[in-house]
């Protein structure tokens, strides 16, 4: 998924702050669903962050357009595993290896058919 770096997403110096790569890289999971057709909440469903390591190689700037791959490592019933890069050209400046786990309304579940589905697409 293409991304422009807008100002609002930078410091003085016109850096990306540090936190907005997690943004990009959720904007890009939901994009997966949307481009399908789905929502990533499905009526008492949703996702939430178990575990999550970055890895800050690069800074991107003011006016970059950066590219977000996301790709999934593992998937059980209750987990996915899902690795995201953030590319600017040939250039790897993050990386992102996220554990998410499914939840009906405040208890852990298994994961409904309705994310099976598109989970298998991708692995």
């Amino acid at each position: 998924m293409k991304i422009r770096v807008y100002y609002e997403d930078t410091d003085v110096g016109g850096r990306v702050y540090h936190s907005k790569y997690l943004n990009y890289c959720e904007r890009a999971r939901s994009e997966i669903f949307f481009q399908e057709g789905k929502k990533p909440v499905y009526e008492d469903y949703h996702f939430v962050i178990r575990k999550l390591t970055a890895h800050y190689y690069a800074p991107a700037y003011f006016a970059d357009i950066l590219d977000v791959k996301t790709k999934i490592t593992k998937l059980s019933r209750i987990s996915v595993e899902i690795e995201q890069t953030i590319w600017r050209e040939e250039e790897k400046i993050f990386a992102l290896d996220i554990t998410l786990v499914c939840l009906k309304g405040e208890r852990p579940a298994r994961f409904p058919d309705y994310f099976m589905e598109l989970f298998r697409k991708l692995v």
